[in-house]
């Protein structure tokens, strides 16, 4: 979840390019931030609580120059979200940057403090800092005070080092949490992750768990915890260097709401056979669906969604049973595995450390393991049998918007190629359900015309204290995710529920103050079900915002108090990605009619890379 950059220059001050670092790590969240460097002072550091701009002002009016730096974008687990709390930690003789939790560090303060160490903040991290400077005060060098220190440390973490008196070295190590070797020209990077890294060098190494670092400008060593030395291969990134900027939109997650259309286009295309105008995916990825005795899709928050919505499909259409669960569960639950099954992994940063640690349990098991993600090079990638590629782009907002739709359109390609391989549905549906996916981009350009309309409605439903959503088959999912989406930016409470299991609970909750989101097309087969829960709510004083098509909207329109109605009659099947869209606005409008932080929304984190 925190963000690290290392810089180790000849000739130039680094301050300036940590900041535009810690800039493009500041989607992954964060509270506070820092960066240190070593100056003809010694170290230095500046820090600050809240947004980078608040750092930037610091510098300004006490800089910060120097050769080699680290810098920090906090995200608070241990400690609260404060100034003295942010990263980089440090003594006189060296400092620190880390993301992760060291789960010993209350033994390891207890054990420091008998030697008079006096610690000033309430972070895991210091721990670090105090027992390398313990280490090298018994007259290690820094190399070996870093690698004793990482001896002693349990958890899952990613940390970088400097040293007093060394301006050609920087030292790290991963275990368990991403870090990146940039090589430059008589200078060197450390990064969580290749993004931040693309504007300064194209060629990046990846640390494996247990491997440590020794970076001087003349490049880096990679070692094991017994000092052998590791290859890990140098690739040419294929990140792109430009910085994300919001346009003309006031905020990344509106931009990325727009860019639907497009990005799910642009995913589309991946899949089309540029000669038969055909969708297909890779042989081997159809092959190996196609004979599994069961599918298993893990992942964690939004793209669990996505994984439900897919259980429907390749149930329905494929004609193959699928398991999903959330991956913090499914990692403790030993679950047995088929031999020959398939698992299938989606996550839009490709490092979610509870979705990695599952992938890991289902390797051992003997599982083919399949992985759907949006940054390209990740953790989850490298360690995946086979592949897909969401095509979003970098998505800055932390609530997701635009990777989710193009996981869910990769997910529909995938079950129509493999329902297509095992001819599991006849070829006039096939036809149909080909068509459906090449109009999803227009359709959903249609539906952000209603945007003006949502933001009227969202002005009512914004001083609710409780919202429901409810939705039936492939459209549950989206009302979890609509109901999710709600809770992230705007605070409200919201549920989503199948719409028919109303009866058996939420229904008590249902008077003219909770506002019901129903997600109900005309052409969904079970559209009679929800028109009736849909009168259930009305009937004891329920307000109903539908959203629905012109089929619907014939059947409903007297009953709803607000009501979207798209252009045109929506096959059931991409019926999940286009009325996302609505619930994504919906949560925008109401987060930005309550004044909150859309973009980065309180205590949450693009990706989430601790337990």
């Amino acid at each position: 979840m925190c963000g690290i950059i290392g810089i180790l220059s000849e000739n130039k001050n680094v301050t300036p390019v940590l900041v535009e670092g810690l800039r493009r790590l500041e989607y992954r969240g964060y509270d506070s931030t820092g960066i240190a460097t070593l100056t003809e002072n010694g170290l230095e550091r500046r820090r600050a609580e809240g947004k980078l701009a608040n750092l930037e002002s610091k510098l300004k009016s006490a800089p910060l120059s120097g050769h080699i730096g680290i810098g920090h974008t906090r995200w608070a687990t241990h400690g609260g979200p404060t100034e003295d709390n942010a990263h980089p930690h440090a003594t006189n003789r060296v400092a620190v940057v880390h993301n992760g939790i060291i789960e010993n560090y209350a033994s390891l303060k207890e054990e420091l403090e008998k030697k008079q160490c006096r610690f000033e903040t309430d972070t895991d991290t210091e721990v670090i800092a105090h027992l390398v400077d313990d280490l090298l005060k018994q007259g290690l060098p820094p190399q070996e005070a870093a690698n004793a220190a990482f001896n002693r440390l349990e958890g899952a973490y990613a940390i970088v080092l400097i040293f007093a008196g060394e301006d050609n070295l920087m030292v790290g190590c991963r275990q368990g949490t991403p870090l990146a070797i940039g090589y430059g020209e008589n200078e060197m990077f450390m990064a969580s992750d290749s993004y931040a890294l693309a504007p300064l060098t194209k060629r990046i190494s990846f640390l494996e768990d247990g491997d440590r670092v020794t970076v001087t400008r003349g490049g880096a060593r990679i070692y094991v915890n017994d000092n052998d030395d590791v290859d890990r291969p140098i690739r040419i990134t294929a990140q792109s260097g430009a910085s994300a900027g919001k346009g003309e939109y006031k905020h990344f997650m509106l931009k990325e709401i727009y860019e639907q259309p497009a990005v799910i286009g642009e995913t589309l295309n991946s899949y089309i056979h540029p000669s038969t105008g055909e969708i297909t995916i890779p042989d081997n990825i159809v092959e190996a669906l196609a004979k599994a005795p069961r599918i298993t899709l893990i992942a964690c928050g939004t793209a669990y969604y996505a994984c439900m919505v897919a259980k429907y499909w390749f149930e329905q259409i494929a004609r193959i049973p699928c398991e999903i669960d959330v991956a913090s569960e499914f990692r403790y639950r030993e679950a047995p595995m088929p031999e020959g099954g398939v698992c299938i992994f989606v996550s839009q940063s490709g490092e979610t450390l509870d979705t990695l640690e599952a992938l890991r349990y289902c390797k051992r098991e003997g599982q083919t393991i399949m992985s759907i993600v949006n940054t390209i090079e990740s953790t989850i990638e490298r360690e995946s049998d086979l592949v897909l590629h969401t095509l979003a782009g970098p998505e800055i907002g932390v609530a997701s918007t635009k990777a989710f739709t193009t996981q869910i359109t990769t997910l529909a390609c995938m079950v129509y190629a493999t329902a297509r391989h095992k001819t599991a549905i006849s070829a006039d549906l096939m036809r149909e359900m080909a068509d459906a996916l090449r109009h999803i981009p227009k359709i959903a350009a249609d539906i952000l015309l209603h945007d003006e309309a949502i933001l009227h409605i969202a002005k009512d439903i914004a001083d609710a204290r409780d919202v429901l959503y409810l939705g039936r088959g492939s459209l549950y999912p989206i009302a979890l995710e609509g109901a999710l989406k709600l809770k992230e930016i705007s605070y409200i409470h919201a549920e989503g529920y199948a719409a028919g299991e109303m009866k058996h609970g939420p229904i008590a909750l249902i008077d003219e103050t909770v506002p019901v989101v129903v997600i109900a097309p005309g052409s969904d087969p079970l559209f009679e079900k929800n028109a009736s829960n849909i009168q259930e709510t009305v009937a004891r004083g329920g307000k109903v915002f539908l959203i629905t098509d012109d089929k619907g909207q014939k059947s409903l329109k007297d009953l709803a108090t607000w009501s979207i109605v798209t252009s045109e009659e929506v096959n059931p099947f991409i019926a999940p990605i286009l009325f996302s869209i609505p619930v994504q606005l919906l949560a925008y409008h109401v987060a930005v009619t309550k004044g909150t932080d859309v973009d980065q929304p309180r205590n949450l984190a693009k990706s989430v890379t601790v337990e």
